[in-house]
């Protein structure tokens, strides 16, 4: 017996929507044929003449410098009214004056400082920070003077307050006791009080020594000063307040030991501020480097990537490097002095 099967020529439009899981209005309102949208139109809307007279008024001199809210309020102090608030807002968004009405102070546009330094003694920064003091509202300030190069501390000194003065004390002894010829430094710092006096651009163009700042609101332009304060006060020993103006100086002076003569930065290749600072770092790596190469030739199997190689100091440092800038070789290092004015 041949049984004949006959397929349906067609599908009902539910059993399709049951098949592929549509509901039937989506399919009946997505085949629907598209209305042409209408102008909306009722009868609160302003005439054309009534908008180009708000628009007028909202431009007027006296209202330039206004938001809309308080040019509607001026308005019916003066018993005038043209619409309401939100219909001013449409008005001028309409016109594409919809922004900040008021006059905006343009501030110039500062240059991104660069700078680089190849050896010890050739760029410094400096920074100002608060330390606790005993008591809520007392605090005591912390003046470093940093060497980014090697992260040596040459120069500290702490207050009671800020005081262009001692940055000008500390500044000047820091250059003199590291025998910094004139055009051979360049002193980094933000903006603040202290950093822009009149005083003290004066000694440092006196003493050839070239002086930047941040540009305003930007804080990684001055990180080395802002990532030694972080360290130094990460520290587990480091006092959530301090008793009195001798206590902090005590602390820092251990303080500021450890950081330049036995913390080991990750950035200096492992070195210390100090050896670097003092050209030691070169001695220490070629000794390095011998212990390395003893290690590999005794257990080699111990190595599966080759002979190992110490970690390197830099060679040059950079306050925002350029993308193009390309390393340079390693050269050799000398340096100063810390420096601590009470």
């Amino acid at each position: 017996m041949n049984a004949v099967l006959e397929r349906p020529t067609s599908v009902s439009t539910q059993e399709a929507c049951r098949v592929v899981g549509l509901a039937r209005s989506t399919f009946y309102r997505a085949s629907a044929p598209k209305r042409p949208a209408l102008p909306r139109r009722t009868p609160r809307r302003l005439s054309e003449i009534e908008r180009q007279r708000v628009l007028a008024v909202l431009n007027e001199d006296r209202f330039l410098d206004l938001a809309p809210a308080q040019v509607h309020a001026q308005l019916l102090d003066e018993g005038q009214y043209l619409c309401s608030v939100r219909t001013m807002h449409r008005v001028l968004a309409a016109s594409e004056q919809s922004r900040e009405r008021r006059d905006q102070l343009h501030h110039p546009a500062y240059a991104v400082p660069r700078l680089v330094a190849k050896a010890p003694n050739e760029v410094w920064t400096w920074d100002i920070t608060k330390l606790l003091g005993p008591v809520k509202w007392v605090y005591f300030h912390l003046y470093v003077v940093l060497d980014i190069f090697s992260r040596f501390v040459v120069g500290w000194t702490i207050s009671r307050s800020e005081s262009t003065a001692l940055a000008k004390k500390l500044l000047a002894t820091c250059i003199e006791r590291g025998g910094v010829a004139k055009g051979q430094l360049t002193v980094h710092a933000d903006r603040g009080t202290s950093m822009m006096a009149k005083p003290l651009a004066l000694l440092l163009s006196d003493l050839g020594v070239t002086k930047s700042h941040s540009r305003p609101r930007v804080s990684n332009d001055n990180p080395f000063s802002e990532a030694q304060f972080k360290t130094i006060k990460y520290r587990p020993d480091f006092p959530d307040r301090f008793d009195s103006l001798e206590h902090a100086r005590e602390h820092c002076r251990d303080l500021f030991h450890w950081y330049s003569h036995e913390h080991r930065h990750s950035s200096l290749g492992m070195f210390t501020p100090a050896e670097i600072h003092h050209g030691l770092a070169p001695e220490l790596l070629t000794q390095r480097a011998r212990v390395l190469e003893r290690a590999y030739a005794e257990h080699p199997e111990r190595f599966p990537r080759g002979a190992p190689a110490p970690l390197q100091p830099p060679v040059e440092v950079w306050i925002n490097r350029p993308p193009e800038t390309a390393v340079q070789p390693v050269r050799q290092i000398a340096g100063t002095e810390l420096v601590e004015v009470g």
